[in-house]
């Protein structure tokens, strides 16, 4: 039925940071946090703009829908003692007002509050001035947005007021895109521009650059390079190939690639864009030109593990043999290539040298994790539990950061459960939450050490309580303004804003990028954001790494990963069809990333990934009859009714029901009757179809990262054996 495929990234697929870029709608999302009492917080400083940031309960209100914070924003604006808080309170009125159509109670908000709340000044203005133009009266509105271009020249908000303002003089969308090209109102304009007159080079780049998030990006670039390709300059290509590559078409960025500056990082971009559009012969042609041009190059490494991979063998054993001398971080895969064409070339014994090689000489590396838990699952399997955790031991200690880390140390447990080993399973148990908190293994451990977390035969029908943050985080990046309008709820502000501030998509820094991710999933662009922020992982640099595992201390990092959209229908059409609504929520997460359009390659669609078919058939089987799979109730009414109808083949099995969500009814009995469930967690392991395997873990990794986060019974459980693993440390 349904197919979560669009959403696996290969880490092969890229050699830097990367992202899907999908059209992004903004819609409110509603809680019910209650606002405490809180002391009153620092003021702003008119001097410089900025202050120190604090709990605000203007902040806790930020993440209510306009209807449910109204009388208390008033409350707060009308209070004299909390000055900070009675200027972004009246600020948060006015917006809501404008969102109302009602301009004259947002004037009122809006009277005189620039003078009392500098650090956003500029956007008053503009607001004052929209409800201007809400009334009718063009006349003052214009005077607003003079002045707005008087008074802050230098601010990005001008982008609006030269927007406004070039609707009667052209010369006002001329600045604009001269003074801030990059700034959404200036995307606007050129994509207008190109409307009359659709040849205008100048601002087809200007597009290429800024206008990604554009839903026809892809025809606006293969106009620029259909017809102004030989006027383009390197700088130019390589900003189309990285256009090209963030849109994942991955043949045209090689080919731009190709022509942009000649640099380690744009050659094996060239070079792996040809392969990955399907052209082999021009691809090892291109990797052979990056390994001549840039013998020593951070890609280089790459380069040669790809030719050993794409060459027929006795031809991609130098190239391989090249990487293991010169690139110790590709040499442990080099090596296992290595191994492989020895074996198929009749060289066993020195297949085998090469394959020790990998364990004593690049211990620590994540190709000799993976062989080490290969070698602790075949001894498993034959029941030699003893030698399975040795093997799996040895990982363990000499990969803790691998990503199969956390399964070796919980199949220890289970291997001491068969030996009889009561207290060494229980400790192997318990290290898996203290050291790999975030892991499917981690719920597969407390489900083990007997927590209240939901098994696969009872998870369904638990209903956990949710608690959310009270307010946002702050923007580790960007300035005072961005972070003011971030943390106030402005998701539409603070995105068009961090559109001109940020200079470096290309090669953003660590917190540019979490900052990004955040920002789009403010404006509910919830597939890029969620992919900026889980691909830091794909640092490389120590520095970064470090960045990254600081990053993931914090409580904002992990409420990014798995963010809590459309919940009230989650709740709603979950407790319609006795389903667990974190269960539920983890399965979106897995098929759309919360996205409501998306659609994958076979036509399934929507949050839950119903195809048409099965629609049609849900309808014919329950009382619904009409219905749009892109509407978010109406899809999460079908996939939690199809959810609850995979349940009942299964006799509530979770494990099994999710399984045939992703797969199909017809090969999860197969692998019933091949395989048997007597014991779930091989059952798993065993899955033939390793999208599916990953689906299914994947699922439950989403739902117990939801539980443990927005539970706070299991998130102090949590937290409690995490605190002991570091004190012990």
């Amino acid at each position: 039925m349904l197919n979560g495929k669009q959403l696996q990234i290969s880490l092969a697929l890229s050699a830097g940071v990367g992202a899907f870029l999908v059209g992004a709608v903004f819609s409110p999302t509603d809680v019910t946090d209650t606002i405490e009492n809180l002391s009153d917080p620092l003021p702003l400083s008119k001097d410089n703009n900025s202050f120190t940031p604090e709990v605000s309960n203007t902040f806790k209100l930020a993440r209510l829908a306009p209807e449910n914070r109204a009388a208390q924003l008033e409350a707060l604006a009308k209070n004299a003692d909390s000055r900070v808080d009675s200027y972004r309170a009246r600020y948060l009125l006015a917006s809501d007002r404008l969102q109302k159509q009602q301009p004259e109670d947002a004037l009122q908000w809006l009277d005189g509050l620039e003078a009392d709340y500098p650090i956003l000044a500029p956007h008053i203005l503009d607001k004052r001035a929209r409800a201007y133009q809400m009334m009718g009266n063009q006349q003052q509105a214009q005077a607003t947005w003079q002045e707005l271009l008087q008074e802050y020249s230098d601010s990005p908000v001008v982008a609006n007021a030269l927007y406004a303002l070039g609707k009667e003089n052209s010369q006002y969308w001329d600045r604009a895109i001269a003074e801030f090209p990059s700034h959404p109102r200036s995307v606007d304009i050129a994509y207008q521009r190109l409307q009359e007159n659709p040849q205008q080079r100048a601002l087809l780049l200007l597009l290429a650059e800024h206008g990604l998030y554009l839903s026809d990006i892809i025809s606006v670039l293969d106009r620029l390079v259909n017809n102004h390709g030989e006027q383009l300059s390197p700088q130019a290509w390589e900003k189309i190939g990285f256009a090209y590559w963030e849109k994942l078409e991955y043949g045209k960025a090689g080919k731009a690639y190709q022509k942009a500056p000649p640099t380690p990082k744009n050659a094996y971009r060239a070079a792996r864009g040809i392969q990955l559009g399907g052209d082999r012969q021009k691809a090892i042609e291109a990797y052979k030109q990056l390994v001549q041009k840039f013998p020593n190059g951070k890609t280089t490494g790459l380069a040669l593990l790809r030719l050993g991979q794409l060459l027929p063998e006795k031809e991609a054993l130098p190239y391989l043999q090249r990487a293991i001398q010169n690139f110790p971080e590709q040499a442990p895969e080099a090596l296992l290539e290595r191994a492989k064409i020895l074996a198929v070339l009749n060289s066993p014994k020195s297949a085998q040298q090469a394959r020790q090689s990998i364990l004593s000489q690049y211990s620590s590396s994540e190709t000799a994790a993976k062989m080490r838990m290969s070698r602790a699952e075949e001894r498993g399997r034959r029941g030699d539990y003893q030698g399975a955790t040795q093997w799996a031991s040895e990982l363990i200690r000499e990969n803790p950061d691998s990503d199969i880390a956390p399964q070796a140390q919980f199949w220890i447990g289970k291997w001491s459960q068969r030996l009889g080993q009561t207290a060494q399973a229980r400790e192997a148990f318990e290290q898996v939450i203290r050291n790999y908190p975030h892991s499917y293994y981690a719920w597969r451990a407390a489900v083990m050490l007997g927590w209240e977390v939901g098994d696969f035969n009872k998870v369904r029908y638990l209903d956990p309580k949710a608690e959310r943050p009270q307010q946002l985080s702050v923007l580790p990046a960007g300035s005072e303004t961005l972070k003011e309008l971030y943390q106030l709820g402005q998701y539409r502000e603070a995105w068009r804003r961090w559109q001109w501030e940020y200079q470096t998509p290309m090669a953003p820094s660590v917190s540019e990028q979490f900052t990004d991710g955040l920002i789009r999933l403010g404006v509910g662009d919830n597939l890029d954001g969620i992919f900026m922020v889980s691909s830091l992982d794909w640092r490389d640099e120590k520095a970064e790494i470090q960045q990254v595992k600081e990053l993931k201390q914090q409580s904002a990092y992990w409420h990014a990963l798995y963010p809590f959209p459309y919940l009230d229908a989650i709740v709603h059409w979950s407790q319609e069809n006795q389903l667990n609504p974190m269960l539920v929520t983890a399965l979106i997460r897995q098929e759309s990333r919360f996205m409501t359009a998306i659609e994958s390659a076979v036509g399934a669609k929507g949050l839950m990934q119903v195809m048409p078919s099965t629609a049609e058939w849900i309808t014919q089987k329950s009382s619904i009859s009409q219905y749009d799979l892109t509407n978010p109730t109406d899809n999460i009414r079908l996939g939690t009714w199809y959810l609850d109808y995979t349940h009942q083949q299964y006799r509530d099995n979770s494990m099994l029901a999710i399984a045939s969500y992703n797969a199909g009814p017809g090969n999860v009995e197969r692998w019933v009757n091949r395989f048997g469930v007597t014991d779930a967690d091989e059952f798993v392991e065993r899955i033939p179809f390793p999208e599916t395997r990953n689906y299914v873990e994947k699922v439950f990794e989403n739902y117990w990262n939801y539980l443990q986060l927005y539970n706070p019974q299991v998130r102090q459980k949590v937290q409690s054996f995490v605190d002991q693993g570091r004190n012990s440390n």
